[in-house]
């Protein structure tokens, strides 16, 4: 590439500032760097923080190589129309809109522009983020690979087929929220056992970090790393056996099938 390769992020919201933020800290210099925004007071409130050029979303279209639409999904159509006249077949458009497909968003733009659709989580805002990105039908590697270094500026990124996004969105898309509800009912538990909650909430997040820390550097299979907490008759195997009788995995399977089944249906635009 030859020259700066301006990046413009549309949409200043959380996950917009938390894109931002995480590529400062990546080491892509401020001046490669456009936000658009229309609110007067969040556009100071950003240039103040981050030092970083914030306009109008038409002239950060018009001056950027790589389009990043980090808007609500509702506010997609309505970007894209306004913006839509400016965008050129050379530049590659990323969208991080839940349910917005890569075809919706063709249709609306100049033929041939690149789309990669991204589906990412809010650990990003640490640094932990987990993206999956998928090809719309004009992406080469090269296209994907831009994609992929824009996203891996706050965690983690996986390349699937855009059939897959449901899916994706109902396990790592909404999975924080599963990990927060399990983490709560822990909490609650142990006050109701007879721990101050601040005993109790240092115990879970605690166990929590250090079992995902776990599951990630030994990369042993979850099964194993319970079995060896697990002694014969001991008070694991008490516990997994209430959630057997409560049925938890299936309650998991059948929320993330509800998850993937709303994706589906605000895809569709219901």
């Amino acid at each position: 590439m030859s020259g700066p390769h301006v990046t413009a992020i549309l949409g200043a919201g959380v996950m917009g500032e938390t894109l931002l933020s995480g590529l400062i800290r990546a080491g892509r210099p401020v001046d490669d760097l456009l936000v658009g925004e229309k609110r007067v007071e969040r556009a100071r409130e950003l240039e103040d923080k981050y030092d970083v050029s914030v306009v109008s979303n038409l002239d950060a279209t018009k001056r950027a190589d790589t389009l990043a639409l980090v808007v609500k999904p509702q506010d997609m159509a309505g970007l894209v129309e306004e913006i839509g006249p400016a965008v050129r077949p050379g530049q590659l458009v990323v969208s991080l809109a839940a349910g917005i497909t890569t075809s919706f968003l063709e249709s609306r733009l100049p033929d041939g522009v690149p789309v990669v659709r991204v589906m990412p989580n809010t650990p990003a805002l640490v640094d932990e983020g987990m993206a999956a990105i998928a090809p719309g039908s004009h992406c080469d590697d090269e296209h994907l690979a831009i994609a992929e270094e824009l996203l891996g500026s706050t965690g983690r990124v996986l390349r699937v087929p855009e059939k897959q996004m449901d899916a994706v969105t109902a396990i790592s898309g909404t999975g924080p929220a599963y990990v927060f509800f399990v983490v709560e009912s822990m909490i609650e538990a142990g006050v109701h056992l007879g721990l101050p909650r601040s005993t109790s909430t240092e115990l879970v997040v605690q166990t929590l970090v250090g079992s995902a820390k776990m599951l990630r550097e030994t990369g042993i299979h979850p099964v194993v790393l319970r079995e060896q907490v697990t002694s014969p008759g001991g008070t694991t195997a008490a516990a997994l056996r209430e959630l057997e009788v409560h049925k938890v995995r299936a309650a998991f399977l059948a929320a993330m099938e509800a998850a993937r089944d709303r994706s589906a249906q605000l895809a569709e635009g219901s």
